[in-house]
């Protein structure tokens, strides 16, 4: 009987251990799904987020595949990342995020969603990395416009805190997301980062270190942003 109970017990860690490992890899993956989906969009020539504006950016939140299947609506949930710039110009190791609800229009239809937050200033930040934020009513958030050049309605966009740029079918639009929410993914932090910080601990103090592949991600960010 101890010899089964003994069994049994390490079958279960072995288990549980097993599970850590998948989640675990499945933070890698979103982090090099967001350094993909940066790098296609900023690879769409007169469609690509202009460069200005990246240079700007205190700070980017990418969300891969928004949604898998199903008309994009209200209560649609997708996970992204944060990293933010410091006063140095580097880029942070990056915070997990999840988003919920709002809409970013019907003609996207059953595809899968990638977003873009593009935010302009600290106070948007902050308000980013509280635990759970409005986008609309407690941050605001416009369309971004596209393009290698800033146009002129550019300097209107930039007075938004925050700028949002969908992809879908290879297409690119700039989105406004008003009544989505955004809250911090503490379970993700603390299974990548292998403890519990907060998202506002890790972009903003620089806790729990640089695990792979966060040195590609940044990478991907001074590519792109400087």
């Amino acid at each position: 009987m101890k010899t089964l109970l003994t069994v049994s017990a390490l079958a279960l860690s072995l288990t549980v251990a097993t599970a850590q490992q998948q989640t675990s890899e499945d933070e890698v993956k979103r982090i090099t799904d967001a350094a993909t989906v940066l790098d296609e969009i900023m690879a769409a020539g007169d469609k690509a987020i202009p460069r200005a504006i990246l240079e700007k950016a205190q700070g980017i939140a990418v969300f891969p595949s928004l949604i898998k299947g199903g008309v994009f609506v209200g209560g649609q949930r997708g996970h992204g990342i944060l990293s933010v710039r410091d006063a140095s110009g580097a880029w942070s190791a990056p915070g997990f995020l999840t988003l919920t609800g709002g809409s970013v229009g019907a003609q996207f239809g059953l595809q899968a969603i990638d977003l873009v937050l593009v935010i302009n200033d600290r106070r948007g930040l902050e308000q980013l990395v509280k635990n759970q934020i409005k986008l609309g009513a407690d941050a605001g958030i416009a369309a971004g416009p596209l393009g290698r050049e800033a146009t002129a309605q550019t300097d209107i966009q930039m007075r938004a805190k925050i700028l949002g740029y969908s992809r879908a079918r290879g297409l690119f639009a700039g989105v406004t997301l008003n009544g989505s929410t955004v809250r911090a993914d503490r379970d993700a932090n603390k299974r990548f980062y292998g403890t519990g910080f907060r998202t506002g601990e890790i972009v903003f103090d620089g806790l729990g270190g640089a695990p792979e592949p966060v040195a590609a991600w940044r990478d991907t960010l001074v590519k792109h942003a400087k």
